[in-house]
């Protein structure tokens, strides 16, 4: 049997497929640690090296000059910085044999790095399954491992960056010539009227209170899924994050003693909101229709 008949087998063979996007899915999200922690820390790190620039002043060069990126250096433990070495690195895996704590140091190791890598597992079993062996699932996948950066990296400094939300924008658009999911005229619209919407919020809001309710990162974001899904998905999605939301938001200030006036990162809801309209967004827009009447 050839290698192009052995790939074609696991492609058209169900189970095969799903436990083959579970699998790369775990490395993946080993990998989406790195960039959820390092990406903000480089960004920090430019800005103040602009900051610097444009002010004039000097900057410490151990800074400016050791590479930090999403390559180098080695991952370390973050109590003692031992390098953490590659059959110490296989997806949760290495935190079971581990039993949760460092080799060098015997600290704790966050529980937040296995569940990443987990839940990116399930979310491309899901892809694939939905998707099935089609156009639609690759980009797919690609879009769901960036929204699960995004949210973390909003819970932990409640910023979207820019680096992963305007190419998911473009690339959205791009598809969207080719049909994948939605048409040119509903993906231009959708990012027109995505952003448009939640701007719009955040001015209204501000011109009332003279407080900032988001960031523009959100509007970007809503974007992404007006082009990606096209403007009709927009009021379901807006309408899932807000829910979850503001019950979250109940929740975390009823029991959690979270200040009304602490501000709560937007951008895990809408996500999540985007990426079930991603996969169930034309039953729900049935449903909703047939429930308000419509």
């Amino acid at each position: 049997m050839t290698i192009m008949q052995s790939l074609n087998n696991l492609l058209t063979t169900p189970y095969l497929f799903i436990s083959l996007a579970a699998l790369i899915g775990l490395l993946v999200g080993s990998f989406l640690n790195v960039v959820i922690y390092r990406l903000p820390i480089m960004m920090q790190r430019n800005w103040r090296k602009e900051c610097a620039n444009y002010l004039q002043i000097e900057i410490d060069e151990t800074e400016t000059y050791e590479p930090f990126n999403l390559a180098v250096p080695l991952s370390r433990c973050p109590h003692c910085n031992t390098a953490i070495q590659p059959y110490q690195n296989i997806p949760v895996i290495s935190y079971i044999f581990l039993k949760g704590r460092c080799a060098s140091c015997n600290k704790p190791i966050a529980v937040r790095y296995p569940l990443i890598e987990v839940v990116t597992a399930i979310s491309s079993a899901v892809v694939a399954h939905h998707f099935g062996d089609t156009t639609q699932t690759l980009f797919a996948l690609l879009l769901t491992w960036s929204l699960i950066a995004l949210c973390f990296i909003d819970l932990d400094h409640q910023l979207l960056p820019d680096s992963i939300t305007l190419p998911l924008l473009w690339l959205g658009l791009f598809l969207s010539l080719f049909g994948i999911y939605t048409d040119s005229q509903a993906s231009i619209i959708g990012a027109i009227g995505g952003y448009g919407i939640l701007w719009s919020v955040y001015q209204l809001f501000k011109l009332a209170t003279g407080k900032e309710g988001m960031g523009y990162g959100d509007f970007k974001l809503l974007a992404v899924f007006g082009a990606w899904l096209g403007w009709k998905y927009l009021a379901i999605i807006l309408l899932l994050s807000s829910l979850v939301g503001a019950i979250i938001g109940i929740i975390l200030i009823v029991f959690a003693k979270h200040h009304h006036n602490q501000p709560i990162p937007f951008g895990p809801y809408l996500a999540s909101a985007g990426w079930i309209a991603l996969l169930w967004g034309s039953e729900l827009n049935q449903l909703y229709l047939t429930y308000a009447g419509l």
